[in-house]
């Protein structure tokens, strides 16, 4: 088996938004049945990381042995693994999609902190505290599945409904932008007037 045809088999990232977007729908099933079985494994029946992970390799191995024991029993050659690897170019792509997303949300966090977009920025301070806040009521391994969840809905159904949710977020942001209007006007001004009515009543005792 040549290194070209491995490595096409090997998931990549329009394999992931694939099963993320359920275009694949049989290794977007597997991949929920595998993690809802390690969530109950481990918070419902209480197995701990180890115990899970010896199970999962002790079942594939004796699956993989039965399978080649019954392939060699019907007079078919069992499976070569001897060429089965990782290629360098797999390897190299993961990690730069790794870097870039990294990047990005480095980027992300300073451009909402130096814009002057109070919007974005009420947003994702709001955003981090939610994400503090239910950090508290979950442990990680339920936040990890609630979010493996999250992004096997989520996507697909803002693909589905993709005019519908952007029409309500324009509503959305136009009230917020009407609202912060609103607050800059009467509040965040007249404290300015009144700060700048202080100042010029100092300079006029001061002249006295």
């Amino acid at each position: 088996m040549s290194t070209a045809s491995q490595s096409s088999s090997l998931p990549t990232s329009d394999t992931l938004k694939d099963i993320f977007l359920w275009r694949r729908k049989r290794l977007s099933v597997a991949v929920l049945l595998v993690a809802t079985a390690i969530w109950v494994l481990m918070e419902v029946y209480q197995f701990n990381f180890i115990t899970v992970i010896s199970w999962t390799a002790m079942f594939v191995v004796v699956a993989l042995f039965l399978w080649a024991n019954i392939l060699r029993l019907l007079g078919k050659e069992p499976p070569n693994m001897s060429g089965l690897e990782i290629p360098e170019e797999s390897a190299i792509e993961t990690a730069n999609c790794v870097r870039a997303w990294i990047e990005e949300g480095i980027r992300w966090v300073f451009r909402v902190s130096a814009e002057r977009d109070w919007f974005a920025f009420a947003g994702t301070v709001s955003g981090l505290w939610l994400l503090s806040y239910v950090g508290k009521l979950f442990d990680l391994l339920t936040l990890l599945y609630i979010g493996i969840i999250m992004g096997m809905t989520v996507p697909a159904l803002y693909i589905k409904f993709e005019e519908q949710i952007k029409r309500i977020w324009e509503r959305v942001k136009m009230q917020c932008r009407r609202l912060y209007d609103m607050v800059d006007e009467k509040v965040v001004k007249n404290m300015k007037n009144r700060v700048v009515k202080m100042k010029e009543v100092e300079k006029e005792k001061k002249a006295e």
